[in-house]
């Protein structure tokens, strides 16, 4: 489904909260029609910003735990990490445009 790295509840901390990168975590589930739709435009965003930022998955449906941390009840949901911390929240399946100009100042 795509080349973005897969996240657990289990490798979150170190492959997410501890790394010195910016990190956008996409929360999906196998199920989801959006989520399959904005994986693909991710892809494209990942490997054309990949000095800027990295991209990785979690499945909600299988990593329940940080799906409840982060109160998700919306997926596609995408959060980007800094530090530790999230510094901005993406919700929903948008045209890459729209991404872009959501991610803008991590792409820079």
């Amino acid at each position: 489904m795509s080349n973005a790295k897969d996240v657990t509840d289990a490798s979150f901390a170190d492959d997410v909260l501890n790394s010195s990168d910016t990190i956008m975590e996409d929360f999906w589930a196998e199920w989801c029609g959006p989520c399959r739709a904005v994986s693909q435009i991710l892809d494209q965003i990942a490997s054309e910003h990949s000095e800027q930022i990295k991209i990785v998955k979690l499945n909600v449906d299988d990593n329940p735990q940080m799906a409840m941390k982060y109160q998700l009840t919306s997926i596609p949901a995408m959060k980007v990490f800094r530090g530790g911390e999230v510094v901005k929240t993406v919700i929903g399946a948008k045209p890459k445009p729209a991404l872009e100009a959501d991610l803008a100042e991590f792409l820079a």
